[in-house]
């Protein structure tokens, strides 16, 4: 049966909080379809290859965690982005963007996936007197070298992380999904024996040389891939509708 797009928005905004998450951009409901969702498909972003595969699986909304409207972002609907809008507003399909309602989330959060994924227990928040903090800290359940766990990144994401090895074996684990490579100097604050991200930036590799923590860049899309795909399932179950989540490579 399908459910009507301001209930299946309505209830899903709740669900996630995302009126009281400061954002960059807006949260929620970001272009407007059909008025009645039979099935959903999702991806990291809002690209034109998830947009075209959309279409293709006869899809009514589209979920990503990346949408559109950025803050300092160009306002015209022209060149990408026009062909992008026009894609959903001529095949009459809803965009749905949840950013950092979806970083956060207690359970279908992209940094609390990862760690179920990469069997990580979660004890804390990276930023504990933050109780907007996005990352986590956490254990593993048993000491891992750092080249351990590099491996372990690799055969969980199906990708190689970019590495910097510490100096000690890893427990304690930060962690912050995407581009938070600038958080790791409180990963060394809260004496993490590693730090994983998704990126990496020129400073990062340095700050790990210096204070012997070991770090890894394991990409921004295939850390963030769970999140979204784990809210599409809610929903699935929560609405009684179809979701089909699509995964548009990512090197980056």
């Amino acid at each position: 049966m399908p459910i009507a797009l301001t209930e299946l928005v309505a209830e899903t905004d709740r669900y996630l909080n995302a009126s009281k998450i400061a954002d960059y951009c807006p949260n929620g409901l970001q272009v407007e379809g059909r008025v009645q969702v039979r099935r959903i498909v999702s991806g990291v972003t809002a690209s034109q290859a998830l947009l075209d595969a959309a279409v293709e699986q006869g899809a009514d909304v589209v979920l990503v965690h990346h949408g559109y409207f950025w803050k300092n972002e160009d306002p015209r609907v022209v060149g990408m982005k026009g062909r992008r809008l026009k894609t959903l507003l001529v095949h009459d399909i809803s965009l749905l963007a949840y950013h950092l309602p979806l970083d956060v989330h207690p359970e279908v959060g992209n940094n609390v996936q990862l760690a179920q994924l990469l069997g990580l227990q979660v004890d804390g928040l990276l930023e504990p007197d933050d109780p907007k903090s996005v990352g986590l800290v956490g254990s593993l359940p048993a000491n891992m070298m750092p080249a351990e766990f590099a491996e372990h990144l690799q055969r969980t994401l199906g990708r190689q992380p970019l590495t910097i090895e510490g100096d000690r074996p890893i427990r304690r684990v930060a962690w912050c999904t995407g581009g938070a490579q600038g958080y790791i100097e409180k990963a060394v604050a809260i004496g993490a024996d590693a730090y994983l991200t998704g990126e990496a930036s020129e400073p990062t590799v340095h700050v790990a040389r210096e204070t012997g923590l070991s770090f890894y860049a394991a990409g921004h899309h295939a850390t963030e891939r769970y999140g979204v795909h784990a809210l599409g399932e809610w929903m699935a179950e929560r609405f009684g509708i179809e979701h089909r989540f699509v995964d548009i490579d990512n090197p980056v």
